[in-house]
């Protein structure tokens, strides 16, 4: 029997993580009027959750974005797929989810591309918010924040971005549309991907010394 999966199209899954390549998102908002709705979704789905791994190659965690930067990823998943623009909704359910690091003993791990921090978005004063705010996020209790550098050797091939969250549902992104993964074999397998990924990762002072770097050039 093949793997049960929960398929749809990027376009209707708008507010949420946009890990990979696209909007990403949970729910299926059918309307203008069910967009805020598809983002409280993804919202209360990290209010439950105990432990969160995440990979983004090349975006900023949506864990971890300003309200700037959100805002101008969402802007650009509105504007190429012509979706509702309730992109302040969006923006402020995206942002409350940084509420939950480290709340009542909950574990965030996230990973991110070098190439995360270069991926210019909003303008210079709006990456130079979202870079602070890595900066800051070091030093968050509940939170693990790798960055793999853009020369490191890998031990996987990078793929796209995905979510774990309590190590029994996946989340993938991609511009063909969000995938809901539960079968546990195929959860292991982005949780093994996230372990060879963490293997090349820098944490600490060498991932603020690569924050600093860009912030300085930007």
């Amino acid at each position: 029997m093949a793997p049960t999966r929960t398929l749809s199209r990027c376009h209707d899954r708008r507010h949420d993580d946009f890990s990979a390549r696209c909007g990403a998102g949970l729910g299926r908002p059918a309307s203008h009027r069910h967009g805020a709705s598809a983002a409280q979704t993804f919202l209360d789905l990290v209010r439950t959750t105990r432990a969160y791994v995440g990979y983004s190659p090349d975006l900023v965690s949506g864990l971890l974005q300003t309200p700037g930067y959100a805002a101008a990823v969402l802007r650009l998943v509105v504007d190429f797929y012509g979706t509702p623009d309730d992109i302040e909704a969006g923006v402020a359910a995206r942002t409350a989810r940084a509420q939950y690091i480290g709340q009542d003993g909950r574990m965030f791990h996230i990973l991110l591309g070098e190439q995360a921090l270069y991926t210019h978005l909003g303008g210079p004063e709006v990456m130079r918010g979202q870079l602070r705010r890595l900066l800051e996020a070091t030093d968050l209790p509940g939170l693990s924040l790798g960055i793999i550098p853009a020369r490191a050797r890998l031990r996987v091939h990078p793929g796209g971005g995905f979510s774990i969250f309590d190590d029994n549902r996946a989340e993938v992104e991609g511009y063909r549309g969000a995938e809901t993964i539960t079968e546990q074999g195929r959860v292991a397998l982005f949780r093994k991907a996230f372990e060879l990924l963490r293997s090349s990762a820098v944490y600490g002072q060498a991932a603020r010394g690569l924050i600093t770097a860009v912030l300085e050039t930007t």
